[in-house]
């Protein structure tokens, strides 16, 4: 690309070199011989006013009264009638300017004049413009070769940009080159930069949200299951085991349904009215073993039979969230209490353990935040599925650890 432009840039300035250089080289030298012609005639016009002013004071005429009139490289005659032919200067060989001008009384007067230095004054023309040309040529070449590179570096970072987006590499550079249709290509590409970013980033937050959200029902599935074969000798526990296993597995789905959904549109519409009992009686069965294991209990406290509005999926998770942290991060017996707030219903989860580190504070929402050597997600996904369910996850106090999650109660306005 470089090459075309300088290519025709420097066609284009030859071209009007040639337009109007030899047009202006042919007008110049025109110019040079009318005004060296005017200047022989000149010359024979002064000559004969000197031979004719002569005549008439009837006084001789000779060579040496005109002589000053004759310059160099000049061949002056003047033919008298009745008298001899007087010549003044050397004969001119070759090329020559001759002018004649004639008397009233006969007389004529010759001037002829050697075209060398008339040939050597067009000659200095033609080198001026030859030399006027060059650079103009030369100039052309430079504006060619720096606006070549104006326009290829642009053009080679736009590729680069392109090829980084194609690997993988989506970080916007935000260069502009003053020129319009360049800087409008490099707004669009760092625009779908941004974009692609922002799809990746949401992609591996997908990853990692289900990575987390499926460890619990994974972990929770297995213990159960380690049950029903730990009791196979017991038909109707073994029965009861596996129902609740299988309430697991589609617990499971719904959460992995839910990630995908909310991936695709996070703001869809999937809220009911539901009984928030069951599903605390869901979070009973399903960390049963695990709190056994440990040795801790779960306690129920506060209102009961209590319709709200939400999504039940959506509050299972928040909730066995919620009581994995406890189980994680702190002590003794976990209670889960429900209240009424206005128009709101809180169910809050507290522990016996040291609490929230005073440092941390409301920040433990905030995704890689953690006290413990944990992925530090858990709590902030929590948080992003209430609020996207229409509800609200808060920290309400250190020590105890009181994590509140806030729902819309149904009937009432």
């Amino acid at each position: 690309m470089k090459r075309r432009m300088i290519n025709s840039l420097l066609g284009v300035v030859l071209v009007v070199v040639a337009v109007f250089c030899v047009p202006l080289a042919l007008i110049e030298k025109q110019s040079i011989v009318n005004a060296a012609n005017d200047r022989v005639d000149a010359a024979a016009v002064r000559v004969l006013g000197l031979v004719e002013s002569r005549l008439a004071a009837g006084e001789p005429v000779t060579g040496e009264k005109f002589a000053a009139q004759v310059t160099d490289g000049s061949f002056v005659t003047v033919d008298i009638p009745g008298q001899p032919l007087i010549a003044v200067g050397r004969p001119v060989s070759g090329p020559a300017l001759t002018a004649t001008e004639q008397g009233l009384s006969g007389e004529t007067v010759t001037v002829v004049q050697s075209r060398t230095d008339v040939d050597h004054e067009i000659g200095n023309m033609l080198l001026l413009l030859g030399l006027v040309a060059l650079l103009a040529v030369q100039a052309a070449v430079a504006l060619a070769v720096w606006q070549a590179k104006r326009l290829a570096r642009p053009l080679t970072d736009l590729a680069e940009t392109a090829e980084r987006l194609g690997s993988g590499d989506p970080r916007p550079r935000d260069r502009r080159y003053g020129v319009p249709e360049l800087d409008r290509v490099a707004e669009v590409l760092d625009t779908s930069a941004e974009r692609i970013a922002r799809m990746l980033t949401a992609e591996r937050r997908l990853a990692a949200d289900a990575s987390h959200q499926l460890r619990t029902p994974l972990t929770a599935l297995s213990m159960r299951l380690e049950e029903i074969t730990a009791l196979a000798e017991e038909p109707n526990t073994v029965r009861e085991e596996a129902t609740i296993a299988l309430q697991q597995v589609e617990r499971l789905t719904d959460v992995v349904q839910r990630l995908l959904t909310n991936q695709r549109d996070p703001h869809s519409p999937t809220a009911v009215v539901f009984d928030l009992d069951d599903v605390i009686k869901q979070q009973i069965e399903e960390w049963g073993p695990s709190l056994r294991e440990t040795g801790r209990s779960l306690r129920i406290e506060g209102l009961k039979s209590v319709s709200v509005i939400g999504t039940p999926g959506t509050v299972a998770q928040i909730l066995a969230t919620l009581i994995e942290n406890s189980l994680m991060h702190g002590a003794g017996a976990i209670t889960v209490r429900v209240r009424p707030s206005g128009n709101s219903v809180v169910a809050e989860v507290q522990d016996e353990g040291p609490g929230v580190p005073p440092e941390l504070g409301n920040r433990v929402f905030e995704r890689a935040v953690s006290g413990r050597n944990s992925t530090g997600i858990g709590l902030a996904v929590a948080r992003d599925l209430a609020e996207a369910d229409g509800g609200r996850l808060e920290l309400l106090s250190l020590q105890p650890p009181v994590f509140a999650l806030f729902l819309s109660r149904s009937g009432v306005r």
